[in-house]
């Protein structure tokens, strides 16, 4: 059994609301978000898999967490990468569950984080960049694993995206936290065309020290490669070639990776 515990905390760690409970919490929050409000998830252990739910507009997220998680409420720029309906209001319902083993072991989208934010989460998976265009909330690598495939234009949501700020040394990595066997991934490059160009050539790096050339086409459909199952804790995104095409702005709308944890 593990005990876990939601909290909304103000600016100055303040608490606003807490539950607690054994493998599960579920949380009522009846104000509504001040900047530098942050949602906690506290744990009696470490390394768990668990669904989370930090705002009933975004739905659970299946994550695996090394510690207590702190997620900060967006507000302002932050905010517009985010569904409008996200964080609003003065009733908010949280909750958190340990994940049954069925749920851990079952075939998935292991990549899909809905919840991911800058900087040292101890929440994974976890999207990485080494450029996101201008700052922005908009482009930042978050937006590739948060399940929004939308890739017909680009900006606010539902058109946030990963953009490489037209540098030809991008790249973007997706961290598991722990090891996982996969197969097959899925992206969904941005197709705002003719705004866009569009990567005729990726490259895969996983941390098993493999690697992966991958050709795409301008198309806003799905690319699907399939492999070997690979044992990895992480996959890059890199070597990006773009097409032979006036626009200098390729971006990435999503990246999945299915496949089980070991």
């Amino acid at each position: 059994m593990a005990v876990l515990a939601l909290k909304v905390l103000d600016k100055n760690g303040k608490t606003i609301c807490v539950s607690s409970g054994e493998d599960y919490v579920s949380l009522v929050c009846t104000a509504q978000y001040q900047e530098g409000d942050r949602i906690v998830l506290e744990t009696s252990e470490k390394n768990l898999h668990v669904f989370l739910q930090v705002d009933d507009a975004m739905g659970a997220a299946f994550c695996y967490v090394t510690d207590n998680v702190s997620f900060y409420v967006p507000f302002g720029e932050k905010r517009i990468c985010y569904s409008p309906k996200a964080f609003y209001g003065n009733r908010h319902y949280l909750y958190a569950r340990t994940a049954r083993e069925d749920e851990i072991s079952a075939y998935r989208n292991l990549a899909l984080n809905v919840y991911d934010q800058h900087g040292d989460t101890n929440c994974f998976p976890h999207a990485v960049a080494n450029v996101e265009t201008r700052g922005e909330s908009v482009f930042a690598a978050r937006n590739a694993i948060d399940g929004v495939c939308e890739n017909r234009s680009h900006g606010e949501w539902p058109y946030e995206s990963w953009g490489i700020n037209m540098q030809d040394d991008a790249e973007m990595t997706v961290l598991f936290g722990r090891e996982i066997e996969a197969d097959k991934i899925v992206l969904y490059t941005r197709s705002d065309f003719p705004h866009d160009n569009w990567w005729k050539q990726v490259t895969l790096s996983f941390s098993d020290g493999s690697t992966l050339v991958w050709e795409l086409e301008k198309s806003s459909l799905a690319h699907v490669i399939t492999f070997e199952p690979k044992r990895i804790s992480s996959v890059k995104l890199c070597e990006l070639i773009k097409a032979d095409d006036p626009s200098p702005f390729p971006a990435l709308s999503q990246i999945e990776v299915y496949g089980r944890v070991v």
